[in-house]
């Protein structure tokens, strides 16, 4: 079977994911992109927005990760789009025409809309419904390939809490937020089902990883 994959899921020290005070302004709320600051200096972000430049190193190899082996993407409402984005008939996401996922990408949000068939193979589909049943469907849509969990945090939350996430990486950021979206919350316990493996960056943010281990 696929494996569920969560990649490049940053984390304040306090344990927060995004900010407080989302908005179509400010998609990460007070956080800005402090969180994803290490992300964006590598040469893999760079290649992706088509810039030139960009580091090497641990950073870019953890960078990397996020794309081989993908067939399709799971995303909350709120990775989506702005707070209130379902009144808006005209939103199809922040990346433009040519979102960065190119699969079918299924976002859970309880105000499903039709699907919304974008470049270069990226196809979002509005799904009300489980953990458990969107996973079946995307695993479905990925032909045999795995599925990434693509967050925001309540998402990455909710998965891990039913036992559905087969591969974790975050990385710790080296700042704290106070306030926001946590993703630990409620998960006590959880490290007895993986594999933890941390690796310090030059950077200065930490790279965890969590491998479920057999049963």
């Amino acid at each position: 079977m696929s494996l569920a994959r969560v990649h490049n899921f940053s984390l304040s020290l306090d344990g927060f994911a995004t900010g407080e005070g989302l908005s179509r302004e400010a998609p990460f709320g007070h956080a800005g992109e402090r969180l994803h600051e290490w992300m964006f200096a590598t040469r893999f972000w760079h290649e992706m927005t088509r810039r030139p430049g960009g580091t090497r190193g641990l950073d870019d190899a953890f960078a990397r990760q996020h794309t081989p082996g993908i067939g399709a993407e799971i995303m909350g409402a709120g990775k989506f789009g702005y707070p209130g984005w379902h009144d808006d008939p005209e939103w199809k996401g922040w990346w433009g025409p040519n979102p960065p996922f190119h699969t079918p990408t299924f976002v859970l949000t309880h105000h499903p809309r039709p699907s919304m068939e974008m470049e270069v193979g990226t196809t979002f589909h509005f799904l009300d419904t489980s953990p458990a049943e969107a996973l079946r469907t995307a695993r479905e849509a990925a032909g045999g390939q795995d599925v990434r969990i693509g967050g925001g945090p309540t998402v990455v939350r909710d998965f891990l809490a039913a036992g559905l996430i087969d591969h974790l990486h975050v990385t710790v950021v080296p700042i704290l937020l106070g306030r926001g979206v946590r993703l630990w919350d409620g998960l006590e316990d959880l490290e007895k089902d993986y594999e933890v493996e941390a690796t310090s960056s030059p950077g200065g943010v930490t790279h965890m990883t969590f491998t479920r281990t057999a049963p």
